[in-house]
């Protein structure tokens, strides 16, 4: 048997022929000179969301309609996934019509579809799963219908477009609240505006879809009739999960959708093995990872690519970005971005990490440090009120109370190099470009200008003096001067 004819794998089922998502809107009740889909909840803006929702179909071709603040739209978007297809909606107002304008960005790709299934969905709906829209699609293509649309029943369906049903079930239409009578107001059930379409319908639909209506908007919802009419099935996939299919148009939805998101995230981290000890007080964007057996105290807040490791302990009151926490380490009251700890390090409380700090395993950065761009090696420690900064420090060494590395000229940033196995006093300052040798030391308050060589005693000393008498006769009636000559150190 050649190799071409060996047995062939399994066929993956394949995703739709397109997702149209329509990102097009103002969004005006946001009122922020930010366009509303760019704003974020989780770590991730809601057109990511979106976009991340519809790529996991797998879909031939991903189209996002874009017209409002077009160019930072769609400069976002492309950031996101350069694959995305962009098309322009015009003038003509309507979801209709910026399906239509999907499509016909399509075609100018050459990649217009002709059959197989389009789903539409939308921009600002972040909570809508991949796993929701592959059940609308597989209803879809398995019960043969022209249009399926995605539904949720409300207890109050507030103005949201009802949905229509024959007395088989199937979806007669939608009607907009504002033209419903009493009795199709009393219908519980409301049309998300997410839509899987037999591609060769919607597109002999929206050729006959007018604008000849009260909003002069050419409405997607009209193609369901013209669907029927043709002869075509309309039916519904029904979500228990009313979340998904929540719209954000202000910033108060915004929030509640964030925290609705954030609720979801933290459980999924507790049902994989992490002890969130205050769910509440507790934000981590989609995007981070937590491995089994992990804590998280309250008052902490994870975000981008930041990873935390086996047997680590986060927080309390803890804000980590793009930070990857080595095992069985310890990160308390500390705000830290761009960072890397080893396992078994402790860092805080009040320490503030900024990108570039690599602790080793077993290392510290103790109280009241700050660190940016700087290597420290394994079981060295930084433990108390002090700056490293472009900074290169070796294994097991001590950084005393107060050390600084005084790294920038005024022009340009230097850099210091610690050895191993160094020992510093208190109020060290390192004016960089300098290094310290292996096992060198250096006195207390030393500021260390030259090069200290392995194993020497660094020192900058100057003679004391003490100028007697001096708060006798400077402060004569202050409360040292009476101290000092009740003990006889007037010096007189």
């Amino acid at each position: 048997m050649t190799h071409h004819e060996s047995p062939a794998e399994p066929a993956q089922p394949s995703g739709p022929a397109a997702v149209i998502v329509l990102a097009a809107g103002a969004g005006t009740r946001m009122k922020s000179r930010t366009p509303k889909i760019l704003h974020p909840i989780g770590g991730l803006s809601l057109i990511g969301h979106a976009l991340a929702a519809a790529k996991g179909l797998a879909p031939e071709h991903l189209v996002a309609v874009v017209r409002h603040q077009r160019e930072k739209v769609a400069a976002h978007i492309t950031g996101l996934d350069e694959e995305v297809i962009l098309a322009d909606q015009d003038e003509i107002p309507g979801t209709g019509r910026a399906v239509e304008c999907g499509l016909e960005a399509l075609a100018a790709d050459g990649a217009a579809p002709e059959s197989g299934t389009v789903v539409v969905t939308y921009g600002d709906v972040p909570l809508l799963s991949t796993e929701l829209l592959a059940e609308l699609v597989r209803t879809h293509e398995q019960e043969a219908n022209a249009v399926t649309v995605l539904t949720t029943v409300l207890d109050d369906a507030a103005a949201y477009g009802r949905v229509l049903r024959a007395e088989d079930g199937s979806v007669t239409g939608i009607v907009e609240f504002k033209d419903a009578t009493a009795e199709q107001r009393a219908i519980r059930e409301i049309n998300s505006g997410i839509y899987a379409f037999d591609a060769a319908v919607l597109n002999r639909a929206l050729a006959q879809v007018t604008t000849d209506n009260a909003q002069g908007e050419k409405y997607l919802t009209d193609v369901l009739s013209l669907a029927r009419a043709e002869g075509g099935r309309v039916a519904a996939v029904v979500t228990e999960d009313g979340w998904q299919v929540e719209g954000a148009n202000d910033r108060v939805q915004m929030q509640a959708l964030g925290a609705e998101l954030n609720r979801r995230i933290v459980e999924a981290h507790m049902r994989g093995g992490t002890t969130v000890v205050d769910p509440a007080s507790t934000w981590i964007d989609a995007s981070v990872t937590l491995e089994e057996d992990t804590t998280v105290l309250p008052g902490t807040q994870l975000h981008g690519a930041t990873h935390i490791s086996r047997d680590a302990v986060i927080g309390p009151d803890t804000t980590l970005t793009d930070v990857v926490v080595g095992e069985g380490a310890t990160v308390a009251r500390t705000h830290g971005s761009g960072a890397q700890i080893g396992d078994g390090a402790n860092v805080g409380p009040f320490t503030y990490l900024r990108p570039g700090t690599q602790l080793g395993p077993e290392g510290k950065i103790g109280a009241f440090y700050e660190t940016k761009n700087v290597t420290i090696g394994r079981g060295t420690k930084l433990s108390h009120l002090g700056y490293a900064g472009d900074a290169e420090i070796g294994e097991y060494s001590n950084i005393g109370c107060g050390n600084i590395t005084a790294n920038y000229d005024g022009e340009r940033k230097h850099r210091t190099v610690i050895g191993s196995h160094v020992r510093t006093a208190s109020n060290t300052v390192f004016i960089a470009p300098v290094e310290v040798g292996d096992g060198a030391y250096t006195g207390a308050g030393a500021v260390i200008r030259k090069d200290v060589p392995a194993g020497a005693l660094g020192l900058s000393v100057a003679p004391q003096r003490n100028a007697e008498g001096w708060v006798e006769q400077k402060r004569p009636d202050s409360a040292a001067a009476e101290a000092a000559r009740r003990a006889g150190g007037s010096g007189e």
